[in-house]
Protein backbone atom coordinates (compact mmCIF):
# COMPACT_ATOMS: atom_id res chain seq x y z
CA UNK A 1 0.00 0.00 0.00
CA UNK A 2 1.09 3.51 -0.74
CA UNK A 3 0.33 6.24 1.69
CA UNK A 4 -1.76 9.14 0.33
CA UNK A 5 -0.11 12.16 1.31
CA UNK A 6 -2.87 14.40 -0.13
CA UNK A 7 -5.81 13.13 1.64
CA UNK A 8 -6.56 14.84 4.86
CA UNK A 9 -6.68 11.94 7.80
CA UNK A 10 -9.44 13.26 10.36
CA UNK A 11 -10.75 9.92 10.47
CA UNK A 12 -10.06 8.87 14.61
CA UNK A 13 -7.29 6.08 14.50
CA UNK A 14 -5.44 7.14 11.24
CA UNK A 15 -1.92 9.30 11.26
CA UNK A 16 -1.70 12.82 10.60
CA UNK A 17 -0.56 13.72 7.34
CA UNK A 18 2.88 15.46 9.43
CA UNK A 19 3.63 11.68 10.26
CA UNK A 20 2.98 10.16 7.48
CA UNK A 21 5.61 12.97 5.56
CA UNK A 22 7.78 11.82 8.85
CA UNK A 23 7.69 8.13 7.49
CA UNK A 24 7.76 8.40 4.09
CA UNK A 25 11.06 10.98 4.47
CA UNK A 26 12.92 8.79 6.93
CA UNK A 27 11.83 5.00 4.70
CA UNK A 28 13.31 7.60 1.45
CA UNK A 29 16.85 8.50 3.60
CA UNK A 30 19.95 6.91 2.24
CA UNK A 31 18.29 5.66 -1.10
CA UNK A 32 20.90 8.08 -2.94
CA UNK A 33 23.23 6.16 -1.74
CA UNK A 34 22.21 2.40 -3.27
CA UNK A 35 22.71 1.31 -6.63
CA UNK A 36 19.42 0.54 -7.27
CA UNK A 37 19.89 -1.15 -11.11
CA UNK A 38 19.05 -4.61 -11.08
CA UNK A 39 17.75 -4.85 -7.78
CA UNK A 40 14.79 -6.67 -6.30
CA UNK A 41 12.42 -5.00 -3.12
CA UNK A 42 11.25 -8.03 -1.66
CA UNK A 43 8.62 -7.67 0.90
CA UNK A 44 8.37 -9.72 4.45
CA UNK A 45 5.42 -10.12 6.60
CA UNK A 46 6.51 -10.48 9.74
CA UNK A 47 2.62 -10.97 11.55
CA UNK A 48 3.03 -14.43 12.90
CA UNK A 49 6.98 -15.45 12.43
CA UNK A 50 9.40 -16.28 14.41
CA UNK A 51 11.73 -13.02 15.18
CA UNK A 52 14.83 -15.52 14.86
CA UNK A 53 14.16 -17.30 11.87
CA UNK A 54 12.75 -14.16 10.01
CA UNK A 55 15.87 -12.61 10.68
CA UNK A 56 18.10 -15.13 9.43
CA UNK A 57 15.98 -14.92 6.11
CA UNK A 58 15.73 -11.47 5.90
CA UNK A 59 19.87 -11.48 6.62
CA UNK A 60 20.57 -14.02 3.75
CA UNK A 61 18.49 -11.86 1.20
CA UNK A 62 20.15 -8.44 2.26
CA UNK A 63 24.00 -10.00 1.73
CA UNK A 64 22.49 -11.79 -1.24
CA UNK A 65 23.81 -15.05 -0.39
CA UNK A 66 19.93 -16.42 -1.95
CA UNK A 67 21.75 -15.67 -5.03
CA UNK A 68 24.41 -17.99 -7.58
CA UNK A 69 26.55 -14.90 -7.81
CA UNK A 70 27.02 -13.78 -3.82
CA UNK A 71 30.58 -12.91 -3.68
CA UNK A 72 31.73 -12.19 0.29
CA UNK A 73 33.39 -8.58 -0.92
CA UNK A 74 30.81 -7.25 -3.35
CA UNK A 75 27.34 -5.67 -2.55
CA UNK A 76 24.70 -7.55 -4.42
CA UNK A 77 21.95 -7.78 -2.01
CA UNK A 78 17.98 -6.83 -2.53
CA UNK A 79 16.11 -4.38 -1.34
CA UNK A 80 13.87 -6.05 2.15
CA UNK A 81 10.87 -4.18 3.29
CA UNK A 82 9.34 -5.42 6.47
CA UNK A 83 5.52 -4.86 7.15
CA UNK A 84 3.54 -5.40 10.44
CA UNK A 85 6.66 -5.60 12.56
CA UNK A 86 4.73 -5.36 15.95
CA UNK A 87 2.69 -8.60 14.91
CA UNK A 88 6.16 -10.54 15.10
CA UNK A 89 6.14 -13.34 17.74
CA UNK A 90 8.88 -14.39 20.06
CA UNK A 91 9.28 -18.40 21.50
CA UNK A 92 9.85 -18.85 25.27
CA UNK A 93 10.00 -16.01 28.10
CA UNK A 94 11.49 -13.44 25.82
CA UNK A 95 9.55 -10.79 26.33
CA UNK A 96 10.46 -10.74 30.00
CA UNK A 97 13.69 -12.39 30.15
CA UNK A 98 15.69 -10.30 27.07
CA UNK A 99 16.85 -7.18 27.54
CA UNK A 100 18.72 -4.64 25.72
CA UNK A 101 21.73 -2.83 26.96
CA UNK A 102 23.63 0.00 26.48
CA UNK A 103 25.82 2.61 28.18
CA UNK A 104 25.85 6.38 28.13
CA UNK A 105 29.70 6.76 28.51
CA UNK A 106 28.94 8.09 32.50
CA UNK A 107 29.65 6.23 35.58
CA UNK A 108 27.00 4.11 36.56
CA UNK A 109 24.75 4.89 33.38
CA UNK A 110 24.13 1.62 32.09
CA UNK A 111 20.36 1.33 30.79
CA UNK A 112 18.44 -1.43 30.07
CA UNK A 113 15.32 -2.20 28.18
CA UNK A 114 13.08 -4.96 28.35
CA UNK A 115 11.82 -6.95 24.82
CA UNK A 116 8.38 -5.70 26.03
CA UNK A 117 9.48 -2.46 26.64
CA UNK A 118 11.00 -1.95 23.23
CA UNK A 119 8.20 -3.80 21.37
CA UNK A 120 5.77 -1.17 22.92
CA UNK A 121 8.49 1.82 22.10
CA UNK A 122 9.53 1.22 18.73
CA UNK A 123 8.80 -2.20 16.93
CA UNK A 124 10.91 -1.84 14.04
CA UNK A 125 14.18 -1.88 16.07
CA UNK A 126 13.51 -4.72 17.84
CA UNK A 127 13.68 -6.93 13.93
CA UNK A 128 16.41 -3.86 13.16
CA UNK A 129 18.54 -5.10 15.52
CA UNK A 130 18.30 -8.97 15.17
CA UNK A 131 18.97 -8.40 11.55
CA UNK A 132 22.21 -6.31 12.19
CA UNK A 133 23.41 -8.88 14.87
CA UNK A 134 23.75 -11.58 12.02
CA UNK A 135 25.34 -9.75 9.84
CA UNK A 136 29.13 -9.74 9.31
CA UNK A 137 30.93 -6.99 10.87
CA UNK A 138 32.99 -4.96 8.07
CA UNK A 139 32.70 -2.20 5.46
CA UNK A 140 29.27 -3.47 3.99
CA UNK A 141 27.65 -3.50 7.21
CA UNK A 142 26.38 0.11 6.48
CA UNK A 143 25.05 -0.42 2.91
CA UNK A 144 23.41 -3.39 3.89
CA UNK A 145 21.25 -1.58 6.59
CA UNK A 146 20.40 1.07 4.47
CA UNK A 147 18.75 -1.56 2.31
CA UNK A 148 16.69 -2.70 4.84
CA UNK A 149 12.80 -0.80 5.81
CA UNK A 150 11.05 -1.96 8.09
CA UNK A 151 7.45 -0.62 8.95
CA UNK A 152 5.55 -1.46 12.13
CA UNK A 153 2.00 -1.54 10.09
CA UNK A 154 0.85 -3.12 6.68
CA UNK A 155 1.29 0.46 4.46
CA UNK A 156 4.74 1.21 2.63
CA UNK A 157 5.50 3.95 0.69
CA UNK A 158 7.40 1.57 -2.09
CA UNK A 159 4.04 0.55 -3.54
CA UNK A 160 5.14 2.21 -6.78
CA UNK A 161 8.44 -0.32 -6.97
CA UNK A 162 7.74 -4.07 -8.54
CA UNK A 163 8.20 -5.56 -5.23
CA UNK A 164 8.01 -9.33 -4.56
CA UNK A 165 6.06 -11.24 -1.64
CA UNK A 166 8.87 -13.21 0.23
CA UNK A 167 8.01 -16.97 0.84
CA UNK A 168 9.02 -18.03 4.21
CA UNK A 169 10.35 -21.16 3.60
CA UNK A 170 8.24 -24.73 5.37
CA UNK A 171 10.05 -25.26 9.10
CA UNK A 172 11.95 -28.34 9.28
CA UNK A 173 11.60 -30.35 12.09
CA UNK A 174 15.15 -31.00 13.52
CA UNK A 175 16.13 -34.66 13.31
CA UNK A 176 16.41 -36.62 16.56
CA UNK A 177 19.50 -37.47 18.46
CA UNK A 178 20.49 -40.85 18.64
CA UNK A 179 19.88 -41.90 22.15
CA UNK A 180 16.72 -39.93 22.10
CA UNK A 181 15.66 -41.98 18.64
CA UNK A 182 16.59 -45.13 20.48
CA UNK A 183 14.43 -44.38 23.82
CA UNK A 184 11.57 -43.86 21.18
CA UNK A 185 12.08 -46.96 19.66
CA UNK A 186 11.63 -48.70 22.92
CA UNK A 187 9.19 -46.97 24.00
CA UNK A 188 7.24 -48.27 20.92
CA UNK A 189 8.47 -51.74 21.35
CA UNK A 190 7.05 -51.63 24.66
CA UNK A 191 4.24 -50.39 24.08
CA UNK A 192 3.48 -53.15 21.36
CA UNK A 193 4.76 -55.98 23.78
CA UNK A 194 1.93 -54.74 26.73
CA UNK A 195 -0.38 -54.51 23.94
CA UNK A 196 0.14 -58.26 22.52
CA UNK A 197 0.22 -59.46 26.09
CA UNK A 198 -2.85 -57.85 26.91
CA UNK A 199 -4.66 -59.47 24.23
CA UNK A 200 -2.63 -63.04 24.60
CA UNK A 201 -4.19 -62.93 28.29
CA UNK A 202 -7.46 -61.92 27.32
CA UNK A 203 -7.62 -64.43 24.80
CA UNK A 204 -6.62 -67.07 26.94
CA UNK A 205 -9.03 -65.88 29.54
CA UNK A 206 -11.67 -66.27 26.96
CA UNK A 207 -10.76 -70.03 26.11
CA UNK A 208 -10.98 -70.90 30.12
CA UNK A 209 -14.56 -69.43 30.08
CA UNK A 210 -15.56 -71.26 26.97
CA UNK A 211 -14.02 -74.48 28.35
CA UNK A 212 -16.28 -74.37 31.43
Amino acid sequence: MVYNLDQPSNQPGLMSNSCKHAIFNKALAGLRRINLDGLRWRVFDAKGQILGRLASQIATVVQGKDKPTYTPYREDGDMCIVINAKDVCFTGRKLTDKFYRWHTGYVGHLKERSLKDQLEKDPTEVIRKAVLRMLPRNKLRDDRDRKLRIFAGSEHPFGDRPVEPYQMPPRSVREMRPRARRALIRAQKKSEQTVASEAARKKNKDKAETAE
